[in-house]
């Protein structure tokens, strides 16, 4: 039976954290605000960058001018790959998958910016088409409509469908879709996961090579 893992981005298959706080803080400077720690940006990260954006701002008690988005954009596209890398075991684990399971990418970032990073990591080749970023026709997480575009595409039953992210986002997806989640600890988006409210279908990995136990 054809299986359909769908990764998250930030946070799952790549650390990006710092180069999103950089890119966050030097706007947050640009208009004389208090810049924010790493880890705080991190638990910022999982809407878009709008969101993300808006976070900083409110985060920092400062009014958000009209052209700080566009700013953070230009700033972020520059950087991309400057500290952005693949977690350890990623490559391994997308190799072993391959010829088992139909890969495919699901994630908030815009489509350029997703596509540039997989690249450059060299993973792009396990994706191919496969992937959707939070700037074309479907809604964002969490909302279901690009994960069941993508369920749709590949063919496969429901049931043999497995949503791998770092965040309360990607659980509520793959709920939202009626399919497993797998949930990422080692993720900067993991920190304040409602773990409680989890279910026998929720698994939670420590590592990526864990994920092979969960198929």
């Amino acid at each position: 039976m054809t299986r359909l893992i769908v990764f998250d981005l930030d946070g799952t298959l790549v650390d990006s954290q710092r180069d999103l706080a950089e890119s966050a803080n030097q706007v947050l400077r640009e208009c004389g605000c208090p810049p924010h720690d790493e880890a705080a940006i991190g638990r910022m990260v999982g809407d878009g960058a709008a969101t993300l954006v808006a976070r900083a701002f409110a985060e920092a008690r400062c009014p958000q001018p009209p052209a700080a988005l566009e700013r953070f954009l230009a700033i972020y596209n520059n950087r991309l790959l400057e500290c952005t890398r693949a977690y350890r075991g990623i490559p391994e684990l997308l190799t072993a998958l391959d010829g088992r399971a139909t890969l495919a990418v699901l994630t908030n970032k815009p489509l350029g910016p997703t596509r540039t990073i997989l690249e450059g990591l060299g993973l792009a080749p396990h994706f191919g088409e496969r992937v959707i970023g939070g700037d074309g026709p479907f809604p964002r997480k969490p909302d279901p409509a690009g994960l069941r575009h993508l369920i749709a595409k590949a063919g496969v039953e429901f049931s043999t469908v497995l949503m791998v992210g770092d965040s309360a986002v990607d659980w509520r997806t793959a709920h939202a879709a009626s399919v497993r989640s797998c949930t990422v600890r080692y993720g900067f988006g993991f920190d304040g996961f409602p773990v409680d409210e989890a279910t026998e279908r929720d698994a939670f990995i420590d590592a990526p090579a864990d994920l092979l136990g969960h198929l």
